[in-house]
C-alpha cells in the first residue's frame, strides 16, 4: 500500500544538537574517532564540526604547488583501511585527499559533519555533566537561519591537531604590500604565476616543496632565508601498475610492505633523536653528501656554505627533496640570506638597504603550533580555561587528556608528534584509547547513570616530567635552533620522546586508577582496573625466509590445482 504522506514524517521533538560525542574537526584524526566509534559498536551519536567545506583537515586547506606528504604512501593510510592504489612512494596532496573522501563515503560520515562551522567555545557543565559548545555557521546562507547556536554533548573530543592554524611573520611593513600575498595553507589558484618577479619567506620541508615548482613559470625568485635546512634525498618514485594490482590482490605482498617501510622509519629513531648516536653521524653526512652531489663544483662553493645548518640534524624538521637543491642553482633564482629589514609597497628591503621589487610573496611560515586548539576557548570542570592552564606549555596525559578537562581526549595533542614516522600510527592509538573512555561514559549513560573521568592532577605531572627529562637530552632540545616543536620559552610541546612502537604500548590500555573516577557508576569502572585491547602491530612479524615458505606454498597450491582443471583456458 502506497504512504499516503508525500514527504516523511518529522519528530518535532527531537533534539538535533545534543549527541553523545562532539568531534571538532573532519581531518585524519576526527574520521578516525568517528569510524572506531561506528566499527566497534556501531555509536553513530555523533557531530563532527568542520570550519572547512570538505574533510581531509590539512589535506583539504594545503593546496599549494608541489604538496606532498614526507611519509611512504603504503604507511600513510589508515591499517584498517589499506590503499593498494598508491601512484607514488610518496603520496601528493590530491591523492591522499582523495583516499580520505572516499572513506568518508564508505563509512557514511558526511551525515555527521556540519561543514562552515566552527567551535567557537566548549564549556563543562558540572550539572549536568555534559559539555556546552558555542557553534558559529560560516557559510552566508546558513548563516541567515542564525549565525550561531548551542550544542550539549557527553564527550568532547578535540581533533584539530597542530597544523591548522597559519602563522604569519611579523615584519614591518607585511600589510603595506600592495601585490599579492599568500600564505602556503591558503594557496589561491587563480593567481598566474607566469613572468612574476617572485619572493618567498621560509626555507622549511614546505618552502622546499614550492619553490621548485614556482621557479620554473616565474621570470624571477627570490628566497628569503633566515636559517637553512638538513636536506635528505627523497628517491620518489612512480608505482607501477602491475605493482598495484599485486598489493590490491595479493594482500600478504601489501603488508609486508607496509611492515618493512615501519621497520625503516622506526630505525630512523636514534638518528633523529640522538646526537651522539652513529645513525645521527651517518644521516648527517648523508645529508651533506646530498648536497655536494647535487650542487658540486666550485661555482657553487658559496652556496653550500649558505646552505650549511650550523646545528645538529634533526633540531628542527627535516626536509626530504631531489629538486630543492638543483632548483637553486637556477639563474632565475637567488637566495637572500640577509635579515629582512621591512617590507615596502613593491616589495622586500634586506640588511645593508637592498631592495628586491615583487609582484607575489609567499609565506611559507608555518603554523601556531604550540597554541594548541586555538582560537577555540575550552572552560573545564573549575571553570578555568585551557589557554589559562597552559599559560607555560601545553601538556597532557599522554597526549591525550588534560587536567580539569572532564570526559574530555585530543588526538595529536601535546607531545605526540613523531619527527621520522607516520603520524597515523598515533592517532589510531590515540582515538582506540578516547574511544575506551567514550565507551564507558555511554554505557553508563544507557544503564541511567553517570561517568566523570578526569586524569589525576599528579599522573599528568609525573608523566610529563618523565617525558621532559628524556626530550631535555634530546636533539630537538639544542639551544642552538628554534624550530616549531617547542615554544617561545623553549619548552618542547609538540614531539614524542621515543618510538612510535612505545607509543602505541603505553596507550593500548587504560589503567582506570590513571582517573579521578566520579558519578553514580565510578564504583563500577574502578573495579575494572585495566581495560586493554590488542595493539595495531606494523611492523615485521615473519622473516623473509618464512615469507618465502608461505609465497612458494600458495604458488604450488595453485600449480596443483591447474593441474587438476580440465576447462577451457582464457
Amino acid at each position: 500500500m502506497t504512504d499516503p504522506n508525500h514527504c516523511p514524517k518529522v519528530d518535532y521533538g527531537r533534539n538535533i544538537n545534543d549527541a553523545d560525542v562532539a568531534i571538532i574537526g573532519a581531518g585524519i584524526s576526527g574520521m578516525c574517532t568517528a569510524i572506531d566509534m561506528i566499527r566497534r559498536g556501531g555509536e553513530r551519536n555523533f557531530i563532527i564540526f568542520e570550519k572547512s567545506n570538505q574533510v581531509g583537515g590539512t589535506w583539504n586547506d594545503n593546496v599549494y604547488p608541489g604538496c606532498c606528504c614526507d611519509v611512504y604512501s603504503h604507511l600513510y593510510s589508515f591499517s584498517f583501511e589499506p590503499n593498494p592504489n598508491w601512484t607514488r612512494q610518496y603520496p601528493g596532496q590530491e591523492e591522499i585527499q582523495q583516499y580520505l573522501v572516499q572513506i568518508a563515503h564508505k563509512y557514511q560520515l558526511y551525515r555527521h559533519i556540519r561543514f562552515n562551522t566552527s567551535v567557537d567555545e566548549a564549556r563543562w557543565d558540572e550539572d549536568s555533566r555534559k559539555w556546552r559548545l558555542v557553534i558559529s555557521r560560516l557559510g552566508g546562507k546558513e548563516a541567515e537561519f542564525g549565525s550561531s547556536y548551542m550544542v550539549t554533548s557527553d564527550f568532547l573530543v578535540s581533533a584539530v591537531g597542530q597544523l591548522n592554524v597559519p602563522k604569519y611573520p611579523k615584519i614591518d611593513g607585511l600589510k603595506q604590500f600592495k601585490g599579492k600575498v599568500m600564505h602556503s595553507a591558503r594557496w589561491d589558484w587563480d593567481y598566474d604565476l607566469r613572468g612574476k618577479k617572485i619572493g618567498i619567506i621560509g626555507t622549511g620541508a614546505t618552502a622546499a616543496q614550492i619553490i621548485p615548482e614556482v621557479a620554473r613559470p616565474c621570470t624571477s625568485l627570490v628566497i628569503f632565508q633566515r636559517t637553512p635546512a638538513w636536506v635528505l634525498p627523497r628517491h620518489d618514485a612512480p608505482i607501477s601498475t602491475f605493482m598495484q594490482q599485486v598489493y590490491r590482490y595479493v594482500p600478504f605482498v601489501r603488508k609486508r610492505h607496509r611492515a618493512r617501510l615501519m621497520d625503516l622509519r622506526e630505525s630512523a629513531f636514534d638518528a633523529a633523536f640522538d646526537t651522539k648516536s652513529t645513525a645521527h653521524a651517518f644521516v648527517t653526512n648523508v645529508s651533506k653528501k646530498h648536497m655536494l652531489t647535487q650542487l658540486g663544483g666550485d661555482n657553487n662553493a658559496t652556496l653550500r656554505e649558505q646552505l650549511t645548518p650550523n646545528y645538529p640534524f634533526s633540531c628542527k624538521r627535516i626536509t626530504l627533496s631531489d629538486e630543492y637543491y638543483p632548483t637553486l642553482a637556477r639563474d632565475n633564482v637567488f637566495l637572500e640570506t640577509r635579515s629582512i629589514s621591512s617590507i615596502s609597497a613593491d616589495g622586500v628591503t634586506v640588511e645593508g638597504d637592498v631592495h628586491h621589487d615583487l609582484d607575489l610573496l609567499i609565506l611559507a611560515t608555518g603554523f601556531r603550533t604550540t597554541q594548541f586548539m586555538y582560537p577555540i576557548k575550552i572552560y573545564g570542570g573549575n571553570g578555568c580555561s585551557l589557554e589559562c592552564a597552559w599559560s607555560k606549555g601545553a601538556s597532557a596525559y599522554l597526549g591525550i587528556t588534560v587536567k580539569d578537562m572532564p570526559n574530555f581526549g585530543m588526538l595529536y595533542g601535546p607531545n605526540t608528534n613523531l619527527a621520522y614516522n607516520s603520524l597515523i600510527l598515533q592517532i589510531e592509538a590515540q582515538s582506540l584509547y578516547i574511544n575506551t573512555l567514550i565507551s564507558e561514559v555511554l554505557a553508563s549513560k544507557r544503564q541511567g547513570m553517570t561517568l566523570r573521568l578526569e586524569p589525576r592532577e599528579e599522573v599528568v605531572r609525573n608523566y610529563n616530567e618523565e617525558i621532559q627529562a628524556r626530550l631535555a637530552v634530546s636533539t630537538f632540545a639544542d639551544p642552538s635552533c628554534t624550530s616549531w616543536f617547542k615554544n617561545e620559552a623553549g619548552l618542547i610541546t609538540n614531539n614524542w620522546c621515543d618510538s612510535a612502537i612505545t607509543y602505541q604500548k603505553r596507550t593500548c590500555f587504560v589503567d582506570w586508577t590513571d582517573f579521578d573516577v566520579l558519578g553514580t557508576a565510578a564504583a563500577d569502572v574502578r573495579r575494572k582496573g585495566k581495560t586493554r585491547w590488542k595493539r595495531v602491530v606494523e611492523e615485521t612479524q615473519f622473516s623473509d625466509t618464512v615469507i618465502k615458505l608461505l609465497a612458494t606454498a600458495v604458488l604450488g597450491s595453485l600449480v596443483v590445482g591447474c593441474s587438476f582443471y580440465s576447462g577451457p583456458v582464457f
